[in-house]
């Protein structure tokens, strides 16, 4: 069970207790970028902390190293009804791991990310997982 408390603070302004954090964010209608995230990306952070989080998850199961992992998510609405229709990333990881070990980490992401299959189940989700080399430590040569 999860469990987030929400209140407003100020017009177009509210925040919300997640875990042991307050979230500020835009609760504005009609009105121009206040700075603050608003629901829909929130969710879309949701969904790339789903994936940042299972991805620790499958290195400790498949003992997957990497030394780093950044997402960029793309989450497109429609209008009427207002809804999501397609939700896209791109997860790029540091590592030296091979092809096969990064399709099958990128495989675990989507079987068995709580967010993910809940907004798979709603809409197209797609991406992709970019494996970059690691950069040679102070004083090695790169590899060739």
């Amino acid at each position: 069970m999860y469990r987030v408390q929400a209140r407003t603070t100020t017009p177009g302004r509210a925040t919300a207790d997640v875990a042991q954090e307050t979230i500020a964010f835009d609760t504005s209608w009609a009105a121009g970028p206040s700075g603050l995230p608003g629901p829909a990306e929130l969710l879309a952070a949701a969904f790339a902390a789903c994936l940042l989080k299972n991805l620790k998850r499958a290195g400790s199961l498949l003992d997957f190293r990497y030394d780093r992992a950044e997402v960029d998510v793309v989450a497109r609405r429609q209008d009427t009804p207002p809804k999501f229709v397609e939700v896209s990333y791109e997860l790029r990881i540091t590592t030296g791991e091979s092809p096969r070990r990064v399709d099958l980490v990128h495989l675990n992401l989507r079987k068995y990310g709580t967010v993910y299959n809940t907004l798979a189940a709603t809409c197209d989700v797609h991406g992709q997982v970019i494996a970059v080399q690691p950069a040679p430590a102070a004083g090695q040569a790169p590899a060739s």
